[in-house]
């Protein structure tokens, strides 16, 4: 089987071209687990495939994600750029605009060529954000209001931790929490408690946020099924959304993240999410149809 390792800012997947039916996985939950293991496999936060897309879709290509530990995610921001650079580099899909079919529905891309005609950078629509606690979701009724919108306050109960959320879904749920200083935030321990706190049914993508300024902010992210991170698209977008909701920073930012920096806009034209950044392959490989 085939596949090529491409990341977006540091967010690495193993991608597999599903155009070529001898190359889609039978299994793709365990292909996942293996596959991603940074010691025994290729290394990665996860597997992704790029497909043909459905029929009755208008879109181009699908794709389907799935984290490090198997499970299958509705979107990914970073990987579903590598997957619009995926179809292009390879000839199987050239449109741009490029639509791309999702967990969370078909999204369009704009994309950038370089001198080689390969696909350098990315703007996606992520469509418009939600807001309502049953589609993000969550459960209000164990966290209190606060007089900010989406933004509640909550423990964690076997510790006593007490926090201040911002909840959305921008295709999958996520929580941005603002701090003073993110470099000092013990990730490892807190990321866990925080995506599998039984407040969160779907469990939770955990963002924890420094303003810079009114258009800069700095980002750490612990992914749902993945852990820490050097970035997230779609939980950067969500903390474009926090900082507009909680007056701490305007429509357009950028977003610092270990592994670089993105660009999101939550237009009030249309209400939809643009995120723009680069899409990076890395190298090409073979996988064993049966690896010890």
């Amino acid at each position: 089987m085939r596949f090529t390792k491409m990341h977006g800012l540091g967010n690495d997947y193993i991608y597999i071209n599903g155009f070529d039916p001898s190359d889609v996985p039978d299994d793709p939950t365990t292909l996942a687990k293996l596959i991603s293991d940074r010691h025994f496999g290729v290394g990665g936060d996860g597997l992704i495939l790029l497909l043909p897309a459905q029929d009755g879709s208008d879109a181009h290509c699908r794709m389907r994600m799935f984290n490090i530990d198997g499970s299958e995610g509705e979107m990914c921001g970073n990987g579903i750029r590598c997957v619009c650079k995926l179809a292009h580099d390879s000839g199987a899909v050239t449109a741009n605009p490029m639509k791309i079919q999702t967990g969370n529905g078909v999204l369009t891309l704009d994309y950038t060529l370089n001198t080689n005609n390969k696909v350098d950078s990315v703007t996606v629509d992520m469509g418009e954000p939600k807001l309502d606690p049953a589609q993000v979701p969550i459960d209000t009724a164990g966290m209190t209001a606060t007089d900010q919108p989406q933004t509640f306050k909550f423990t964690i109960d076997e510790t006593g931790e007490r926090f201040t959320g911002t909840f959305c879904s921008t295709g999958n749920p996520h929580v941005t929490i603002y701090v003073d200083g993110v470099s000092s935030i013990n990730l490892t321990q807190l990321g866990p408690k925080l995506e599998r706190h039984p407040l969160f049914p779907a469990r939770m993508n955990v963002h924890f946020a420094e303003v810079i300024s009114n258009n800069e902010v700095k980002v750490r992210h612990w992914e749902r099924g993945s852990g820490i991170t050097l970035a997230c698209g779609t939980g950067a977008s969500a903390v474009c959304v926090a900082g507009v909701l909680t007056g701490r920073s305007s429509r357009k930012i950028t977003a610092h993240l270990p592994g670089g920096a993105l660009t999101l806009e939550w237009k009030e034209s249309d209400n939809h999410l643009y995120m723009t950044g680069p899409a990076t392959e890395v190298f090409t490989g073979e996988w064993p149809e049966q690896a010890d």
